[in-house]
Formats: structure tokens, sequence, C-alpha cells
């Protein structure tokens, strides 16, 4: 006899059956998780944290952002970033930051008073970043500079802008 839950249950074998062998593996793995049965490859206990998390209590207003590349699964080490803020006839520069090893810049992009409110752009350079790291990429590239943009409305507040690239695509939003 079917129970209603059993008919909308994620199986491996439905996923492949769909087509989407690709991901029964992980979709199983989640519902094992999900039921609280850890996947037989799973460690038995999650590993020590090797660095404490940083406390945000205290700090002034800043703003940060953290370079994820997705297409390798690791920070984006060495991104070059170009911030910008529109003074009602164009962006205008105000700093170029590098990323660090852990994919975010050794210090706040703007912190305390240089927080202002406004209009930013936060110009990429994800070819050049992707060319530097050895990626064959095709000529001309589908993303070159790539402008984020975003507004501070509230220069008392931290703001951090954490984007998630590949050489196709990207996505951000208001991390924290």
């Amino acid at each position: 006899m079917d129970h209603p839950s059993d008919r909308h249950a994620l199986t491996r074998r439905s996923l492949v059956g769909a087509g989407l062998g690709g991901v029964a593996a992980a979709a199983a793995t989640s519902a094992a998780f999900a039921q609280g049965t850890p996947p037989a490859n799973a460690p038995a206990q999650p590993g020590a944290l090797t660095t404490a998390p940083v406390s945000q209590a205290g700090l002034g207003p800043r703003l940060t952002m953290h370079a994820i590349d997705q297409f390798h699964g690791t920070p984006g080490a060495g991104m070059i970033c170009d911030l910008s803020m529109h003074d009602g006839s164009g962006y205008k520069p105000i700093k170029t930051v590098t990323t660090a090893p852990n994919g975010r810049t050794a210090e706040p992009i703007l912190v305390d008073d240089a927080v202002k409110v406004g209009r930013y752009e936060l110009l990429m350079h994800f070819e050049e970043y992707f060319a530097k790291i050895g990626v064959k990429l095709p000529s001309p590239n589908f993303l070159g500079l790539v402008p984020i943009r975003f507004q501070i409305r509230d220069a008392g507040q931290r703001y951090h802008l954490p984007v998630l690239f590949t050489p196709w695509g990207y996505s951000y939003y208001r991390g924290s």
C-alpha cells in the first residue's frame, strides 16, 4: 500500500529515471542527512576548526567583499577589483583592491567615515583572473570586466558583498 509521503519521495532511482543521474547521488546524500542518517563515507564527527570565527561585534561601518571561484571551488585569490562611486554624472574611481588567498581583501574596502550613502560599482576583472591561473577561455571570452552595482543607504551599517563566479556567470548578494 502506498503512503501519501512515498509518492513524492526523492530516490536515486526516481532521479535516474528522470534523466537526472548526475544529481542522484547528491540527492540521496542530502536525503540521508535530512533523515538523520549520514552516508557511509561521511566522517564520524565534523573536523575541528583551524581558525576561530571572527566576531563582528563592536566593529564600525565597513564595506567588505568575498570573491568565490565556483569554477574551481576555491576562493578567488588575486582578483583585481575597482571600486567607484556615482557622483551624479557617472562612476568615479575610489580605489583598486586585490583579493588575498582567502578571496577577501586584506582590509575592508571602505571603513568608518569612508562609508558614504550612495551608489557604488565594484568592477571585477574576471577575464584577467582566469587568464592568470591558466584557464583556457574562448576569444573573446564571455565575461571580461563585470560591474557589480549596489547602494549604501545607511552609512552606519556594515555591508558585505560575496560574489560567486565562473567564466560564464556570476551572482552576488548582501551578506552578513
